[in-house]
């Protein structure tokens, strides 16, 4: 008698615990849950690539100023924070190098359309 009032109560928990377990399945599957999901996942996604894009321009910064550092190039107080400007005699070079550049002559190829099939 004890045997089957216990096998009778195990088997009525058990179909309890399962028909909770469906139900809370069929509740995550309805289209409302399915949207709330969706929007959690694009929202951390959107965060997880937000820091991805800080940690690139950090690296940038970073590796900017190393090749900076490298190059001997400096920072020019007339200048916005991020530009960055030659030492004295090399600007000077790049300068003159530059206004000579512009008072020679080239040629104009402008009316060459070069996505012309020949």
């Amino acid at each position: 008698m004890f045997r089957r009032a216990f096998w009778f109560t195990a088997g009525a928990a058990a179909g309890v615990w399962a028909t909770n377990k469906v139900h809370r399945q069929l509740k995550k599957l309805t289209p409302e849950s399915l949207a709330a999901q969706a929007a959690d996942k694009a929202v951390e996604a959107g965060h997880r690539l937000k820091e991805f894009a800080l940690d690139v321009k950090a690296g940038m910064s970073q590796r900017e100023d190393e090749l900076n550092d490298a190059l001997g190039l400096q920072q020019d107080p007339d200048r916005p924070d991020n530009v960055t400007a030659l030492p004295g005699p090399r600007r000077m070079r790049a300068i003159q190098n530059d206004a000579h550049r512009k008072t020679t002559h080239r040629p104009n190829f402008s009316h060459i359309n070069r996505n012309e099939d020949h």
